[in-house]
């Protein structure tokens, strides 16, 4: 009976934990498919010659590289960064 309670307990806890790294992984995606279209769109204006654009660019790669070593909250930071970065470069 405890064997069983502790398999149990065992089971709710790695859900919860692949709950919250699948929230992450999706925000993790989301927001490098907003990322890039915003740094697409800056180009397009014109601004990709910034130091701005071009830190949001490396930032953006480094953020698919963390996606693929599935560290999740990295990924999410850099893409945070990366998006205030590509709202500086159009100033």
């Amino acid at each position: 009976s405890r064997l069983y309670a502790a398999l149990l307990l065992g089971l709710l806890l790695t859900a919860c934990a692949g709950n919250i790294s699948s929230d992450q992984a999706m925000q993790c995606t989301e927001g490098l498919k907003a990322a890039e279209t915003e740094l697409n769109e800056a180009k397009l204006k014109g601004f990709s010659s910034s130091v701005s654009w071009t830190k949001a660019a490396n930032l953006i790669i480094a953020a698919n590289v963390q996606k693929q070593l599935e560290r999740f909250p990295s990924c999410i930071d850099k893409v945070r960064r990366a998006r205030l970065y590509i709202q500086d470069s159009q100033r």
